[in-house]
């Protein structure tokens, strides 16, 4: 095998693989912003703590616990908090 082949070769072998990461890779998207339950009574006025808790526990709100057991801290999604107040008051209007 001459010197040109083996190029040929390699160079088939790096153009494949550049095909493949660039179907592969998925698109980078933003990051999701996440409040802690008094981040979010402040960022939506007249909402309580409790209010929050409940509709995490319903699972109207997108959360997760960071920390182990009960002593972890709950996290909710900022997109699913403002799309259920968008939602409920859209419901609201009709």
């Amino acid at each position: 095998m001459t010197v040109t082949e083996k190029q040929e070769i390699l160079s088939e072998i790096s153009s494949i693989l550049d095909s493949y990461i660039s179907q592969t890779s998925a698109p980078i998207s933003k990051p999701v912003e996440m409040l802690t339950i008094n981040e979010c009574t402040e960022l939506v006025k007249g909402l309580s703590k409790h209010t929050v808790r409940e509709l995490v526990g319903r699972g109207e709100l997108t959360s997760i616990r960071a920390g182990a057991g009960r002593n972890g801290k709950i996290l909710v999604s900022k997109a699913s908090l403002l799309a259920y107040v968008d939602n409920t008051q859209k419901e609201i209007e009709v």
